[in-house]
């Protein structure tokens, strides 16, 4: 698969130089799904630029998302009819857009969508993730179908986090890579 088809989904206010994502864009040249909005995020923008993006693409796509591009992920693929060009995605540190403190910040992001992914996923989830509990990452990786990984307790898996070039995260996203040829 070539490099620019590894599609980037950050989170809220997007992925910094520091955050694994950016190092894995710069080093490898997988291509970031911009947004207008990465402050103030509203659900269907996201959505309708992720779709363009896909569609734009020369030929099939894995997605990488962390937070609440898990949560752009699950929306996007219960409405897209462009899901079959999706061969994979990693989804790490999901964040729960339905908490209070985040709901209220990201109106448009609730109710979460919980249905089954049309593609293979995996999701990476840590015991103190101050944006969404170990129980909840756990329960959209069910709902989702996708392979939940249990991470320890590396916060929300960002920059913060320690994990530099995250080359475990690299493997993951490699076998994803493989098992969905």
């Amino acid at each position: 698969m070539k490099p620019e088809n590894v599609l980037i989904l950050p989170g809220w206010q997007n992925s910094g130089p520091a955050h694994w994502q950016s190092r894995w864009e710069k080093a490898h040249g997988y291509r970031r799904v911009e947004q207008h909005d990465w402050m103030t995020p509203q659900r269907g923008d996201w959505m309708a630029r992720l779709e363009d993006v896909v569609l734009g693409a020369d030929g099939p796509v894995v997605l990488v998302a962390h937070s609440l591009g898990c949560i752009l992920t699950a929306a996007w693929a219960a409405h897209s009819r462009s899901t079959a060009r999706v061969r994979g995605a990693l989804l790490v540190a999901p964040g729960d857009s339905e908490r209070p403190d985040l709901r209220d910040q990201l109106p448009s992001w609730s109710p979460i969508v919980r249905q089954r992914l049309p593609f293979p996923a995996v999701l990476v989830g840590s015991h103190d993730d101050p944006y969404c509990s170990f129980e909840r990452a756990q329960g959209f990786a069910a709902d989702w179908g996708a392979r939940f990984i249990d991470l320890g307790n590396a916060g929300h898996i960002n920059a913060d986090s320690g994990l530099g070039d995250w080359p475990q995260g690299r493997a993951w996203l490699q076998e994803l890579q493989k098992d969905t040829h």
